[in-house]
């Protein structure tokens, strides 16, 4: 993704505490950085490290070869900061840049069913052929399904 397609993508991007988000980013070129299990390991500590700071409390998330699926509620600070910090320790830890530029991001209205939305996020896994049950990925967690 060129930068500027990444600037329009945050354009018009607002962050509110205590909304919930649905947060999807990709590694650089799709390379299956995350099929290394020490890799996809140390994203999930980065990812419970981020809710310990209170920025940002984890709902559910599945780390994926080449991507991550985060469904979060932003606590304090912006998405943006949340999301760059967590690449940024991530991929200092694996000593290499590992994430392509940006992110999607989609808002949740409090009308979804949260536990639906939590459900397709840990199912990521069995829906790509991965798995031949959810509980067989060992890169994913959910407060609740």
């Amino acid at each position: 993704m060129s930068k500027g397609a990444a600037n329009r993508l945050r354009k018009g991007r607002h962050s509110q505490p205590g909304q919930l988000y649905l947060v999807t980013t990709v590694t650089r070129e799709r390379q299956p950085v995350f099929a290394e299990f020490a890799c996809a390991r140390s994203l999930v500590q980065v990812l419970r490290a981020e809710s310990a700071l209170g920025s940002a409390e984890t709902l559910a998330f599945v780390v994926m070869p080449d991507h991550l699926h985060w469904l979060l509620q932003l606590q304090q600070g912006s998405l943006s900061a949340v999301v760059g910090r967590v690449k940024s320790i991530s991929a200092r830890r694996l000593g290499s840049a590992v994430w392509q530029a940006g992110f999607h991001d989609r808002a949740i209205r409090r009308d979804e069913d949260l536990q639906a939305v939590a459900r397709y996020v840990v199912a990521n896994p069995l829906r790509a052929g991965l798995v031949a049950g959810v509980g067989q990925y060992p890169h994913w967690d959910a407060v609740w399904l």
